[in-house]
């Protein structure tokens, strides 16, 4: 291995280390536990590195085995897979801590922190894949993986939701590999940076638009984007909170990654079409998320119908598909990564607290517990967008672009679903923090290192809102700089194939 390869390869062998040294220490749960942070700091020292390396020497690509590129594994790191790989860590490690006292001794037992590494590997090596059929591979991984972790347990409304998830993430599956086998048919290449240039080149526009849409079904029920998001709250609220975090922090991001990469790395030959679509979906998948959030009653459901709606302000900026418009989504991304994660996280505590997620049966929290409620109070408004928090500024992007380009129609439609999102986090606000505690309940007392181990993530992740809201111009600069990189594949290509023919 020489230097060259290991900030590409530390992402992937970190987390499978991990996995496979928690695997051999199955029944010794004190050490899984401290692995489990070794591991979590590794990954996010490892995604540092190569964000640090990619930033400072461009974009990266190795060929694993030494097989010349097009015909080998290539995995690339550019600036946006280096972000993401960075937040990968950063959610891994804040949910790892987490998990310490979210996760009960029974699931550690049966596999937890090997299951998360594993999923923490796939989610990495989708992010660094350079090539559509290990990017399949790796959407298997984190499948299985993610499956076993939202039925661990066995409880009866974790199987439900499992089965929903694995199932329609199973007929995506089955999408991606047939519009695989068709791609590769008329091209003869799998690998990203030479079908860039193939495609181009071929005169069968209309068939290429077909694979386009077969792609963008495969890869939108993995991104929950409208009407395709019915497996996400069915599922998402079932699993241990830790569990849930991670899924909503990271899964649905790695579909609207490979979204962003194909349609505009591959699929930009009928633009007019394509992104004018994926413009449309983006305006149904935040007004159809945010009139669900609304229409729940329970934590957890509210929270994960707003990852469906903040989906949708994700791929309006590949829909607008303009430099500024692509910052944008990847501004919105980095932000919904973490303001999301953080919201989970705070259920958990409030679960805890009152051993329900039912809003009606919760209450008093600012009174009993004003730290908690502060550090809900960050990412929530973050969440709707207000100024000066990461939120705010991530909207702001987006609708700049689209007024520069007189898409006003999608920019009334995410400025009204950020109104109805303030709507349901202050439901929230109310329901478990404002109102009276009810009188028939009492709070559990939870230990001082089982408190710490909850809140200090969750503390950490509101210092990141606050922190991107307070200093986003470079985390804007860094987005823009990002997106001139998507829109522009000569660096990706050159990397990857050594030049642009």
């Amino acid at each position: 291995m020489t230097n060259t390869q290991i900030p590409i390869l530390a992402p992937l062998l970190v987390p499978f280390l991990t996995a496979i040294l928690a695997l051999l220490g199955w029944n010794k749960r004190r050490w899984q536990r401290l692995l489990s942070l070794f591991g979590a700091a590794g990954l996010l020292a490892a995604g540092g590195n190569l964000l640090s390396v990619v930033l400072t020497q461009g974009t990266q690509a190795i060929q694993i085995g030494n097989w010349p590129a097009p015909f080998g594994i290539t995995l690339v790191a550019d600036p946006f897979s280096a972000i993401m790989v960075t937040l990968t860590g950063m959610m891994g490690l804040a949910v790892g801590v987490y998990s310490l006292a979210d996760i009960d001794a029974g699931r550690e037992a049966y596999g937890y922190h090997p299951l998360y590494y594993i999923l923490l590997m796939g989610v990495c090596g989708a992010f660094l894949t350079g090539d559509m059929f290990n990017l399949y591979v790796w959407f298997e991984v984190m499948l299985i993986a993610s499956f076993v972790l939202l039925a661990l347990g066995g409880e009866r409304a974790q199987m439900e939701g499992a089965i929903k998830y694995v199932t329609l993430n199973l007929m995506a599956s089955a999408m991606f590999l047939a519009a695989l086998g068709i791609l590769y048919g008329i091209t003869g290449t799998l690998n990203m940076a030479d079908l860039s240039i193939q495609l181009r080149q071929l005169p069968w526009q209309g068939l290429i638009t077909a694979l386009a849409m077969m792609f963008l079904v495969a890869f939108g029920i993995k991104a929950a984007i409208f009407p395709l998001f019915s497996w996400l709250p069915a599922a998402y609220h079932t699993p241990p909170t830790a569990v849930s975090a991670i899924f909503a922090g990271l899964l649905t991001k790695v579909g609207v990654y490979a979204i962003v990469r194909i349609f505009t790395l591959l699929f930009v030959q009928d633009i007019g079409y394509t992104h004018t679509l994926i413009l449309g979906l983006a305006g149904l998948t935040m007004v159809t998320g945010v009139l669900g959030a609304a229409s729940q009653n329970e934590f957890r459901r509210i929270l994960s119908f707003h990852i469906v709606s903040q989906i949708g302000y994700m791929i309006m900026g590949l829909g607008l598909f303009s430099p500024l418009a692509l910052a944008g989504t990847i501004f919105y991304i980095v932000h919904h990564i973490i303001v999301k994660t953080n919201l989970f996280l705070i259920s958990g505590i409030v679960r805890q607290l009152h051993g329900t997620y039912q809003l009606k049966k919760l209450g008093g929290l600012y009174q009993t517990h004003p730290i908690t409620a502060v550090l809900f109070l960050i990412p929530a408004m973050s969440l709707a967008g207000l100024p000066p928090l990461s939120g705010f500024w991530a909207k702001l992007t987006l609708v700049q672009a689209g007024l520069e380009l007189e898409q006003y129609a999608i920019v009334v439609t995410s400025l009204v679903v950020s109104l109805l999102t303030l709507f349901s986090m202050t439901k929230l606000w109310a329901e478990v923090f404002w109102k009276q505690q009810p009188s028939d309940k009492a709070l559990t007392v939870i230990s001082t290192g089982e408190w710490l181990l909850r809140l200090v993530p969750a503390a950490g992740l509101a210092a990141c809102t606050l922190l991107i809201g307070l200093m986003a111009e470079p985390i804007f600069a860094l987005s823009l700089h990002a997106a001139e990189h998507l829109l522009d594949s000569t660096s990706y290509i050159e990397a990857v194939l050594g030049g642009v023919p």
